[in-house]
């Protein structure tokens, strides 16, 4: 039977995915990018917004339509967070949430077998540990992520997350090793860690962050290793030295900043001040040269005045990010931001996001003339019929360089391009080696 997966959301569920695609194919189904082929739609969810819950349902009301006979499998964070809600959406032939993802293939079995509705979600305990799941290879993705994380303990007031994903735990570093054998044995260079609270892992397995990146670094294949989303608070001192001690670590970090201003900060329930925040990126700056740091901001958060949102945007401003993702405040029932005063009208956050994303659109464009005149070993990871082949450095930067042959494609291959003008949203240069030798063949 031919099977489609639809993923919303984060890295994470993008990883977890592709391990549910490995599952099914390995007892015999057939993943399909063609959905008129399927006989069986995935759907793995996000809920961090009441946008992305619409969305959701969309598309789960659109496949029914399209599909009559198909079985549709309802899985992932909006399923967990609010399985009543999800199990009322009769579309879904089967409803399971985030825990026991190894379970899945067995429930639609038993639905093939008996055609009863199914609506399995098993709540999460304190005591739960890192579900084992791993991937081979992410379709259609030249690097590969591998979740090392899941969970959060943090609950900041505007975020369901931590219904939708339990408490905190790791992966071993035994699994990340024997993981990322898999991946460089299929021809993987780079590994991006990812997690739910990334910064986190480790804390309750006595271990950190860097252990995890060292584990990756010693398997023979992997030549990069990136980060996924982190939480400021966590990154101590000894965790940034050896990471700059790794030749595979790539230099950027995206930080989640959510807002330059302190008393905004305190109402979300963030661990961190501004100050800290700020003296945390010079740190970075001065162990890890040419970094990329970029960040999440929201805008519009309940109760921000006037003044908070110029002391957020003079703050963004200050740090100078290589990019940032700005995004106004939505309300998500279940957390305490949504039961606040003061909610911020629509037009007003649209506006305040606009402004923040202009100040990180010319501190990206800053950030990339920095780089003008320098040398980056770039990861290509595809071409297009004219030449032009997509890459990225170590700090995190689009590059596109053109070849006089359309033909050789670069991909998985790593060249050392020198980067000569930026354009609108990423550099341009030239090859001019490859582990130390001059090319000559692609020119």
């Amino acid at each position: 039977m031919y099977i489609h997966f639809i993923t919303f959301g984060c890295k994470v569920n993008t990883y977890e995915t592709a391990c549910m695609t490995a599952a099914f194919e390995a007892e015999g189904f057939t993943p399909t990018l063609e959905k008129k082929l399927a006989d069986i739609f995935v759907i793995n969810s996000c809920t961090v917004t009441s946008e992305s819950d619409s969305k959701l349902r969309q598309t789960l009301r659109g496949l029914r339509r399209g599909h009559p006979e198909a079985v549709i499998v309802l899985t992932g964070c909006y399923p967990q967070a609010f399985p009543e809600e999800a199990a009322a959406e009769g579309c879904a032939d089967i409803v399971t949430g985030t825990k026991n993802r190894g379970d899945i293939v067995r429930l639609v079995k038993e639905y093939l077998d008996n055609r009863e509705r199914i609506c399995s979600v098993s709540p999460y305990s304190s005591h739960d540990g890192f579900e084992k799941m791993s991937a081979d290879h992410v379709e259609g993705h030249t690097r590969a992520f591998m979740k090392i994380q899941d969970g959060c303990n943090a609950f900041c007031t505007y975020c369901i997350i931590p219904y939708s994903r339990g408490r905190i735990r790791s992966k071993t570093l035994e699994d990340i090793v024997s993981e990322a054998k898999g991946l460089a044995e299929n021809g993987y260079k780079e590994i991006v860690l990812v997690g739910i609270n990334l910064a986190f892992y480790g804390a309750e397995l006595g271990t950190d962050l860097a252990d995890a990146a060292e584990a990756v670094s010693s398997v023979e294949g992997i030549e990069r290793i990136r980060l996924g989303s982190l939480e400021p608070e966590k990154l101590t001192d000894n965790i940034l030295d050896r990471l700059a001690a790794l030749p595979k670590f790539c230099p950027s970090f995206h930080l989640s900043l959510q807002s330059g201003c302190g008393k905004t900060l305190r109402a979300m329930n963030r661990r961190y001040t501004p100050e800290e925040y700020e003296a945390l990126v010079c740190r970075i700056r001065e162990k890890f040269p040419d970094c990329g740091i970029t960040a999440d901001v929201m805008a519009g958060f309940p109760e921000e005045t006037e003044e908070n949102h110029r002391e957020s945007l003079e703050f963004v401003k200050k740090i100078g990010f290589s990019d940032i993702h700005v995004f106004p405040y939505s309300r998500r029932k279940g957390t305490k931001a949504d039961l606040m005063e003061g909610q911020v009208p629509a037009d007003i956050k649209k506006r305040r996001a606009a402004e923040l994303a202009a100040v990180g659109a010319n501190s990206r464009r800053e950030f990339m003339k920095s780089l003008v005149g320098k040398d980056f070993p770039v990861l290509f990871e595809r071409e297009r019929s004219d030449g032009i082949h997509h890459g990225y450095t170590p700090n995190y930067v689009h590059v596109k360089i053109l070849t006089k042959s359309s033909e050789k494609s670069l991909r998985k291959m790593i060249f050392y391009v020198k980067i000569d003008k930026i354009g609108d949203d990423c550099c341009f240069g030239e090859i001019i080696r490859r582990d130390g030798g001059h090319i000559t063949n692609i020119q």
